[in-house]
């Protein structure tokens, strides 16, 4: 009966811990630790027995607690801390865990985390009941971000276990020094762990992995973070580790593996949020895939994943114009120039209008470009007007607006070579009608 007490107080330590959810993916079971150090356990300790006068208050107490009235509980392990030095360290120990357990689960960790601690100073007590103690402690004090102390009762953990160090107590000891900015050290033990438990042909937790790419995202080793993501997307397949490795080779300067990562994700629907999307989008314009790109971005925008912003229509646009579509430029690029405050895409639409040879609405956005200004070049506006005023032969407007372009540094040197140009078409042209004139 005695025993049996026992482990329903360390399950409820156990059980406790595991439902804060705080670091879910690195608290294990007090019993799952114990079990991991059985073949290694040295002899049972000679420990005094839980008297029945004491069993039965605890068992009081963990009635109370067990219905819910806590500060009856306490009320109750109150009387029996009132007889403590008529009790032995196993008794005393009991008792301690078991405030631990009721002040953890009200919430007041430093009361909980002072009980435990005075668990392990009781002695004798059995060795299973402090190593499951100690194991709670690290854990607690890792919850409650105090990482060096969490470090010395894994330590302690260690020495009194005397045997392999399982794989989940070096992760706790990786967090700690993680949290703690560590990182090298973190790095050492969470390799440790994934390793250990590789080499046991098992299958790291998909948490132990997360926390090895942040130390090494932390230690600036951008090749090894690209390596746990390899890995996560072979043993998980979740959308969001295709993306972040995308993102690494891009970071590396392997934007061919990037965009083959993007498009292996999309072609799986991995690739659906606005920001993926255009990222994606823009990998096909920098890789002179633009018509891929235009095409996604459209669809989106259709589909309403994209909004039909100044910063996306734009880029559509631009891709449009760079795959030679401009008969789909046209319509987008006007679009966004209608919500742009300055000239500068008034002006490419004007330039795509030139190059369709819609010379009419090449002066008209040009127009629109100058009266809206702030410019990267400005003279280029009055050199598209005067090209496509060339074209429609009116050749004294055409030189006005070419001697403007000519004030401007950046478009100087082509408006005199067109100027130059429309001249001699203008002779000839009053040439021939002067000869026909006569």
């Amino acid at each position: 009966m005695k025993q049996t007490l026992s482990r329903t107080l360390l399950s409820l330590v156990a059980t406790g811990l595991l439902a804060t959810g705080s670091v879910s993916t690195l608290l294990v079971s007090n019993d799952v630790v114990a079990q991991e150090q059985k073949a290694s356990e040295r002899p049972t300790r000679r420990t005094p027995a839980l008297r029945s006068k004491v069993y039965e208050q605890l068992a009081r107490a963990q009635s109370a607690a067990d219905g819910g009235n806590l500060a009856e509980a306490i009320e109750i392990l109150d009387v029996v801390q009132d007889k403590e030095t008529s009790m032995n360290s196993y008794e005393l120990a009991m008792m301690y865990n078991f405030y631990g357990f009721i002040y953890y689960n009200d919430e007041q960790y430093d009361k909980a985390l002072e009980n435990f601690a005075k668990v392990v100073e009781q002695q004798p007590i059995p060795e299973s009941f402090e190593l499951s103690t100690l194991f709670s402690l690290a854990q607690l004090n890792l919850m409650q971000g105090n990482y060096a102390e969490a470090i010395t009762y894994l330590e302690r953990w260690e020495n009194l276990n005397k045997g392999k160090i399982p794989p989940k107590n070096l992760v706790i000891k990786a967090q700690a020094y993680y949290q703690n900015k560590q990182y090298a050290e973190a790095a050492d033990f969470i390799t440790a762990a994934i390793k250990g438990h590789e080499e046991e042909g098992m299958i790291p937790d998909e948490g132990w992995l997360i926390l090895q790419r942040a130390i090494y995202y932390e230690l600036k080793q951008p090749e090894k973070v690209k390596d746990v993501l390899v890995k996560m997307v072979k043993l998980f397949n979740e959308p969001k580790y295709w993306i972040q490795l995308a993102g690494m080779y891009g970071e590396l300067g392997e934007e061919k593996k990037q965009l083959a990562i993007m498009e292996a994700a999309y072609q799986q629907g991995y690739v659906s949020s606005a920001a993926d999307i255009f990222n994606l989008a823009q990998l096909y314009y920098y890789h002179k895939a633009p018509y891929k790109g235009a095409r996604l971005m459209e669809q989106a925008l259709n589909d309403g994943v994209l909004e039909k912003n100044l910063r996306n229509l734009k880029f559509l646009g631009q891709s449009w114009t760079l795959a030679k579509e401009q008969e789909k430029a046209v319509p987008v690029m006007a679009q966004a120039a209608e919500l742009s405050d300055d000239g500068e895409l008034d002006a490419q639409l004007a330039q795509i209008y030139l190059n369709m040879e819609d010379w009419d609405n090449a002066i008209s956005a040009a127009e629109k470009a100058i009266e809206k200004g702030e410019l990267r070049n400005a003279g280029i506006p009055y050199l598209i007007k005067g090209m496509a005023l060339y074209n429609k032969k009116q050749y004294a407007q055409a030189l006005n607006e070419l001697a403007e372009a000519e004030k401007f540094k950046s478009s100087r040197g082509m408006a005199q070579q067109w100027s130059k140009f429309v001249e001699s078409e203008k002779a000839s042209s009053e040439q021939i009608q002067a000869e026909l004139g006569s």
